[in-house]
Order: structure tokens, then C-alpha cells, then sequence
């Protein structure tokens, strides 16, 4: 994946990086990919860098020479970076103030800015005066490098280590893990001070390499920063690679349909017993936990008190369907996605009534998003979609819109082209148990009866 997608990067962006760990090369491989793609590319440093890093910008000026020939550098280079002078080894850059005088004096698609420095260490404590972010930032890049990982915590491998250390206690000199990266980055007076209220905040875990027990450890790291609300996502990636972005891990709930009345049935089928003493919901819960789905919200209708009881018990959040005995799935669906909280960027759409579902392959669909797959994600068996289907949020109100009489696949087949399928080896996404004879016929592939 390439890093304007993975960070959604849009021409008007405003794009600070702080932290430690490539904040140069992230900013000159993003600058290049940017222009590459037709953008004009503004980027600066409102603190210093390395008078060699120069020497990586296809382009550098001061403002001596003025903003028209700042504009027709743009024009003709697409990524210029600018700075005030350079003194002492060191190329300091411009204020505050004049970069958002350059914000509406030169028209620049994309403006990028190095807002803090940190000695070329690959995690950092920002200091009291660190960082210095325009107001006008839309959007954050915290930075670290997995190579700090094992390494001792002080002066000599992590800036401002007496910081972190004063923070949390844990330890000079003591050797760096993994959750401490983590909260290091999500902590709103270390990794996200300064950020202003409107920037959207997706991090980055650099040297990430794409297999093996580092990048389980970079996606550990990544769901322990998703702890933060603030953090819209976490890049898993090596910025001077082909393809520098493995995955991004994102804030995914699940939209559990419970409310039904299962007339066929004859009786709730989320509450049939399924095995070892729980019923069918409770094991469909345990299966997104074993996933790793935190974010869960069941929607209730008939036999609400129990189904809620159930729900609490996990942590799941509860979203009521007024609308349960006369309403299709499409109001379930709608109910819950309109209880999402602000934070969550897509849904898995999980059938209460499907005790096959496996862990395994909600880890799949999940993958397949994090890859950039696609931004609706189904799996299929044998060339037939199933569930639970992931539905990226940019669909949610074309759902919400949708009539009485619709359905939640006619937005789906509208946009085909955003469809990634993974294929899964067992047909249990296509099977729910809508009447006692398909109840039975799960217990007993389920080895229950």
C-alpha cells in the first residue's frame, strides 16, 4: 500500500509529523508519491534538520527569493521544501507564522511539515517547547520505529527517556517493550501533545517488515494504541519500501443481529443452547472476542431483557430496534450503525443466528481491510458471498437512506468495484439456523448431537 491512501491524504491537507524514528523519510517518500501523483507538494520543518537531509529534497529555496518564486518552483518541481536559513549544521525552518502565511500566500495542494526533532533516535518524549504543530494541521503522523524495541531506555536510544521514565516508572536503562511504545504514542502529553482539536491522528510503526513475529508484534503495538480514541489508526509499514505500508489497523466494530422473532423458529434462535452451557449469541460473542473485535454492539427486539443480559455480560454495547417485530434486517442494521460511536471507521455485520462462524475467518475479513483490500470486505465459499461482511463507515448513510423495503446488498451491489472477497475453506458463512431443522443440522456438523 502506498502512503497517501494509508494515511488518506487529500489535496488541502495540512500534514505534521512528530515523534521519532523517519520523520525525514517519511516526509520525503510521502513528497515524492504526492507529486509523482500531480500534487504540488509544500514541505517544511517548523524546528530543524540535518543540513545532509538537504541533499534528499528534489528541490530546496528560501523565502529570500520571495513567494512568486516559491509558487513557480511548485509549479515546476511539484515538491520544494523551504526553510529560513541554515546555521550551525543545522537548516532551521520558518515560524509558526509564516507557515500559515504560506498557507493562504502559495497555492500548494499538499503542505507538509517536520514539527519536532529527535537526534535521529527511533522514539522520543516530546520536551516543553516540543512539538510546534500549525493550528492549521489536518492531519497528525506520530512516528516510532519498531527498533527501539529491546533496546535500553535512555539517553543514548530514546529522546527525552527521562520523560517516559518520569511518567511511568519504567526504569533507565531497563530494555524497551512493546505496550511501552504503545503508550508512549496514544499518551496526550508525550505522542499526541499539541495536536490541535480537528486534525485526525493515524500513527505510524515504522520498520514493520511485511512477515513474521515483528509484524505480529507491530499489530499488538497497533491495537494497544487503538486504546485511544483520539488515534484514528495505526500504520504498520517501512517508509523507504516499494509498497511502505503493510496495513493500517483501524477502530472496527461488530454489528451483532439479535432482534428478530424468529416466527420460523418458534422460538429465539439467539437463545437456543449451543454448547458448553451458552447459547447461540454467547458463542457468536466469544468468537469476535477470539478476533480481537472489541467494539461490539448487539441490537435487541424480541426478548430483549435476556438478550441484553447476555450482551452486558461480554461489554457489549446495547442497541434497541423499536422496530424488531415488523421491520426486515435492514432496521436491525440500520439501529446499529447509528449507534456507532464517532471513532469506529467500519462494521462487520455478524448474523445472530449463525453458530458456525469462526473466529478464523472474522481475522481474515479484518486482514483483508487492514491490506487495503477493499473498503467493503466479504467472505465466500466456492463463489457465494456470505457473512459477516465488513462495511467500511463512507456507506453507512447510503444504508441509513435506504427505504423500508430495501436492503442492505443493494448498497453493496452499487459499489461492486469496493468489494475484496477472501476466500474461506468451510461453507459456515453461507448456513444460519432459521428453522429447527437447521438447528439440528448445525448441532450435529458442530458435533453436538
Amino acid at each position: 500500500m502506498k502512503l497517501q491512501p494509508a494515511f488518506e491524504i487529500v489535496p488541502g491537507d495540512v500534514v505534521a509529523l512528530v515523534g521519532a524514528g523517519g520523520k525525514t523519510s517519511t516526509l520525503v517518500a510521502l513528497g515524492h508519491e504526492l507529486a509523482d501523483a500531480g500534487l504540488r507538494v509544500l514541505a517544511t520543518t517548523t524546528t530543524r534538520i540535518g543540513v545532509d537531509q538537504l541533499d534528499l529534497m528534489p528541490y530546496a529555496t528560501t523565502l529570500e527569493r520571495g513567494t512568486r518564486h516559491l509558487s513557480l518552483a511548485l509549479g515546476e518541481n511539484r515538491f520544494v521544501f523551504l526553510y529560513e536559513e541554515i546555521r550551525r549544521n543545522k537548516v532551521h525552518g520558518p515560524s509558526s507564522a509564516i507557515v500559515t502565511h504560506l498557507l493562504d500566500s502559495i497555492d500548494s495542494d499538499v503542505m507538509l511539515i517536520e514539527a519536532d526533532g529527535s537526534r535521529g533516535l527511533p522514539l522520543k518524549a516530546p520536551k516543553a517547547h516540543e512539538p510546534v504543530i500549525p493550528s492549521e494541521a489536518t492531519l497528525v503522523i506520530p512516528i516510532a520505529s519498531l527498533s527501539v524495541l529491546g533496546q535500553p531506555l535512555d539517553e543514548d536510544h530514546v529522546y527525552n527517556a527521562a520523560a517516559i521514565d518520569d511518567r511511568y516508572g519504567f526504569g533507565i536503562g531497563n530494555r524497551v517493550k512493546s505496550p511501552w511504545v504503545a503508550q508512549v504514542i496514544r499518551d496526550e502529553e508525550l505522542g499526541l501533545r499539541g495536536i490541535p482539536d480537528r486534525a485526525r491522528v493515524i500513527a505510524l510503526l515504522n520498520q514493520t517488515p511485511p512477515t513474521g513475529y515483528l509484524r505480529a508484534r507491530a499489530r499488538m503495538i497497533a491495537g494497544f494504541i487503538l486504546r485511544s480514541h483520539r488515534v484514528k489508526g495505526v500504520a504498520l509499514g517501512s517508509v523507504r519500501g516499494a509498497d511502505p505500508i503493510h496495513e493500517v489497523q483501524r477502530h472496527v466494530g461488530a454489528v451483532v443481529l439479535a432482534a428478530g422473532l424468529s416466527s420460523r423458529m418458534g422460538q429465539s434462535k439467539v437463545l437456543l443452547p449451543w454448547s458448553g452451557g451458552r447459547v447461540i449469541l454467547e458463542h457468536i460473542l466469544e468468537q469476535l472476542r477470539l478476533a480481537h473485535v472489541s467494539n461490539v454492539t448487539v441490537v435487541t427486539g424480541h426478548r430483549s431483557g435476556e438478550v441484553t443480559a447476555i450482551a452486558q455480560r461480554t461489554g457489549a454495547a446495547i442497541a434497541f430496534n423499536a422496530d424488531y417485530a415488523t421491520g426486515e434486517m435492514l432496521s436491525s442494521l440500520k439501529a446499529g450503525l447509528a449507534a456507532q460511536p464517532d471513532h469506529i471507521s467500519a462494521v462487520l455485520v455478524v448474523l445472530g443466528d449463525q453458530p458456525s462462524l469462526q473466529a478464523r475467518t472474522i481475522h481474515q475479513v479484518l486482514t483483508a481491510y487492514a491490506e487495503g483490500q477493499g473498503e467493503i470486505v466479504a467472505p465466500s465459499y466456492q463463489m457465494r458471498r456470505g457473512h459477516p461482511i465488513l462495511i467500511d463507515r463512507r456507506y453507512w448513510s447510503e444504508i441509513l437512506a435506504l427505504p423500508a423495503e430495501g436492503a442492505p446488498r443493494d448498497v453493496i451491489e452499487r459499489h461492486k468495484d469496493r468489494i475484496a472477497y477472501v476466500n474461506v475453506h468451510s461453507d459456515s458463512i453461507l448456513r444460519d439456523v432459521d428453522t429447527p431443522e437447521a438447528y439440528r443440522d448445525e448441532r450435529r456438523r458442530a458435533g453436538l448431537e
